[in-house]
């Protein structure tokens, strides 16, 4: 690969929805080289058509794009609609130096995105990141408002030092919406829903088709192409891949949740391997300590990214094992090293309303009141901390402690066992640290959660699928997680 882009190929001024942990995406208005051929050929010819497997965000804005190129622009997908995980997302997206910044009195700039970005995220592509943060503003920002994407704030994010996470209203659906509505009003892409891609069609080592089975009446059917998109998001569903690639320096779990979309099942990664093509840092995987079992799904392995920000989380002793206003990447691997892997978040009536799930469908505080906290599965309430303990399985003496201790922390206004609040602190961190003082007190058992694939299949700066030699495969591209988001936010979540 070359040191910058650079050289003959087209990726698409959206190319930029790779790192936002939502999707990377080829087709283009406004043209970028990346070292390689067209995504599309050129030609006097007919327009090309191109299948693209896949309609959550990294697809649809595929699709949006090489349509807008020319292209004739079919769109797969095995669900009935559109939205893949982005759905169930808070929507929040990482973009540097925009009005929304300048407005909250946020300097920021792509150097100083780009130094946060490469010492925080582990094992980052340095090369995607720097394109990243030197087109996210036109490429993200302004291609999102253009399609009437609204954004109502800005928030902290892990690892950055200025306020540039973006938040979208109506979360998840609200950004990837727009994007759907654009796609509709192009004549050039049709959708074909419920629709399984089986394979890859190879002819002369060039990719020319998708194998698919309808869903709904097992009909076989083979979509040819000039070129082939994979948009099929990662594989956090699949908890036999998500074992077979667990990171060597932790046991896998004794109980985890599957918490990523519901066709997150591997599926383009087993189609791209079955023909030659490489898969890169399948290690790379961002799981959350805050793993609900889904209410909406009892008896199955489901699970909600479930955490109220204010409360202490507490370990099978009922003791503190780690900052619990830290970052995932944090308080994780803190989390895998406890011999019972599972914690409960404890918090009291003043901060019960700061309890959220993540995700569009789950925006309704009613909603989160009557699944969540009256269920008795899920939540232990009680007047005293001594009930609370007895209800939830913890030590009695441990439970009482850690938030006596907790509480005098607050007092003192240093955090001495874990560092989440005193002097250097965020606002944020030391506003949000509370005592735990007034009934009813609440337990919430949480485990170990899959979410986002932060490796995937091998591709190049022009998003062409690769094979173990690094030569790309003709006719073949991924994008979106399915390629890792191509390594920009290495290890963490940025």
């Amino acid at each position: 690969m070359t040191s910058r882009p650079g050289a003959a190929a087209i990726i698409p001024a959206a190319v930029m929805l790779a790192a936002l942990g939502v999707g990377l995406v080829v087709g283009g208005r406004g043209t970028v080289r990346v070292g390689g051929e067209p995504p599309v050929r050129s030609s006097n010819g007919p327009e090309p058509r191109v299948v693209v497997v896949g309609a959550g965000l990294s697809g649809l804005t595929a699709a949006l794009e090489l349509a807008d190129g020319g292209a004739q622009v079919v769109v797969i997908d095995m669900s009935s609609v559109y939205g893949g995980h982005a759905v169930m997302s808070q929507g929040g997206v990482s973009i540097v130096d925009t009005p929304v910044q300048e407005a909250a009195g946020q300097k920021d700039s792509p150097d100083l995105a780009y130094k946060d970005f490469i010492e925080w995220g582990e094992g980052a592509n340095r090369e995607w990141v720097r394109y990243y943060v030197d087109h996210s503003r036109e490429q993200i920002y302004d291609w999102l408002i253009d399609l009437g994407v609204q954004f109502s704030g800005i928030d902290s994010a892990p690892g950055n030092t200025v306020d540039r996470f973006h938040q979208p209203a109506g979360r998840g659906i609200g950004l990837v919406t727009p994007v759907y509505r654009a796609c509709l009003e192009r004549p050039n892409v049709r959708f074909v829903w419920n629709t399984r891609a089986d394979s890859l069609v190879v002819n002369n080592q060039r990719v020319t088709g998708v194998r698919t089975t309808d869903m709904r009446d097992d009909t076989e059917k083979t979509f040819e192409a000039d070129a082939v998109v994979l948009a099929t998001g990662g594989f956090q569903s699949n908890l036999d891949l998500v074992r077979e690639f667990w990171p060597a320096e932790f046991d896998f779990p004794k109980k985890i949740l599957a918490g990523s979309g519901r066709h997150s099942m591997g599926t383009g990664h087993d189609m791209v391997r079955k023909i030659g093509g490489a898969l890169v840092k399948m290690d790379y995987q961002w799981n959350y300590y805050s793993g609900l079992p889904d209410p909406q799904n009892p008896g199955s392995n489901k699970g909600l990214n479930a955490a109220n920000m204010w409360g202490i989380l507490v370990n099978w002793q009922g003791k503190r094992f780690a900052n619990d206003h830290g970052w995932a990447k944090d308080v994780m691997p803190a989390l895998l090293r406890q011999e019972q892997v599972t914690c409960w978040a404890i918090f009291d009536e003043t901060t019960k309303k700061e309890f959220s799930v993540s995700g569009s469908d789950w925006a309704d505080a009613e909603k989160v009141e009557r699944l969540v906290f009256q269920n008795p599965k899920l939540v232990q309430s009680a007047d005293t901390l001594e009930e609370l303990a007895r209800k939830s399985g913890l030590p009695v003496k441990g439970l009482t402690n850690t938030v006596r201790r907790y509480n005098s922390l607050i007092e003192k206004g240093v955090d001495d066992d874990f560092g989440r609040f005193g002097p250097g602190k965020t606002k944020f961190n030391n506003e949000a640290s509370v005592k735990i003082e007034t009934p009813p007190f609440y337990a919430i058992q949480t485990f170990p959660l899959t979410r986002k694939s932060m490796g995937g299949v091998a591709i190049d700066l022009a998003c062409r699928v690769v094979d173990k030699k690094q030569q790309p495969i003709p006719g073949l591209y991924a994008v979106g997680e399915l390629t890792g988001l191509a390594l920009i936010n290495g290890k963490a979540a940025l």
